[in-house]
């Protein structure tokens, strides 16, 4: 990949110089969605913002939870008004545990209920040593990953009826963890481990529970957080030999929300250009 714009976390889509394909031209809706009020955390950007995208032109309307990338944000709101659904912003840091409550909240006080909830947003920092992974690092990836998961899901689950849709983004990582990615990749395991029990705690219910796994992905979160000779050759290890786009990874958010996937739950979904999970 030719050389790209380093930027501190979290990152702006607006500054990449290399900018990733959501689906604004390609994403054509056909209405498996209609109706549905949807949260997607990280939805300023990347796989978020593509997945926003998706459900809004299959019929949904949705709430972009976000860190502080107002610009990238209000983008993807504007692309969700555009296919004639609601966008509500609601920033805020998902480790603390007061503002996932509150962005379920926010949820039920603008659509009356939650039929699908993605979390999607995450932390990552690559380390070359353990000595350089701080405790704080430590607790804030696990606090953004997967223990705002876990406060999402128990929040937004009495308001959630039959039929309605939990995805958890995992990540290649829980299969084959990087060992410069150590504590991302370690949540991505629990994710997945996560999601795979909630799926047989809330099968009762009729609420199902799906995560996706995707390889390399070209989002914001890659320059900000990789160093550039590793930016560089960014998914140049699948056999597909690219990083994928985060428009490749929507269409399949799309089917887990819908009620197609009415018999699909507890399962995990790889998106890799190729390389297989065990």
């Amino acid at each position: 990949m030719p050389e790209e714009i380093q930027q501190p976390p979290p990152g702006s889509t607006q500054q990449m110089r290399h900018q990733p394909d959501h689906g604004e031209e390609s994403y054509r809706g056909s209405g498996r969605l209609e109706g549905k009020a949807a949260i997607v955390t990280g939805g300023d950007s990347g796989i978020g913002r593509a997945v926003a995208i998706a459900f809004a032109r299959e019929g949904a309307d949705v709430l972009i939870a976000y860190l502080n990338e107002h610009e990238d944000a209000r983008d993807t709101a504007g692309y969700v008004e555009k296919a004639g659904r609601r966008a509500v912003l609601v920033d805020g840091d998902l480790s603390d545990p007061a503002h996932c409550a509150a962005v379920v909240d926010r949820a039920v006080q603008e659509f009356g209920r939650i039929d699908v909830l993605v979390n999607n947003a995450a932390y990552q920092m690559t380390h070359e040593s353990l000595e350089e992974i701080t405790d704080e690092e430590w607790d804030y990836t696990f606090a953004v990953n997967i223990g705002a998961m876990f406060r999402l899901c128990r929040a937004a689950v009495p308001h959630m009826a039959r039929g309605a849709s939990i995805i958890n983004t995992s990540s290649i990582n829980s299969d084959q963890p990087k060992p410069t990615l150590l504590p991302y990749a370690t949540t991505k395991g629990a994710i997945a481990n996560f999601t795979a029990g909630l799926a047989q705690l809330l099968g009762e219910r009729g609420i199902r529970a799906n995560s996706v796994a995707p390889g390399p992905i070209w989002t914001p979160l890659i320059p900000t957080t990789m160093p550039p000779e590793h930016v560089e050759k960014f998914g140049e290890n699948t056999p597909l030999g690219r990083p994928g786009q985060p428009a490749e990874v929507a269409p399949l958010f799309v089917l887990l929300a819908s009620d197609e996937a009415s018999y699909v739950s507890g399962a995990v979904f790889p998106v890799t250009g190729g390389r297989p999970l065990l």
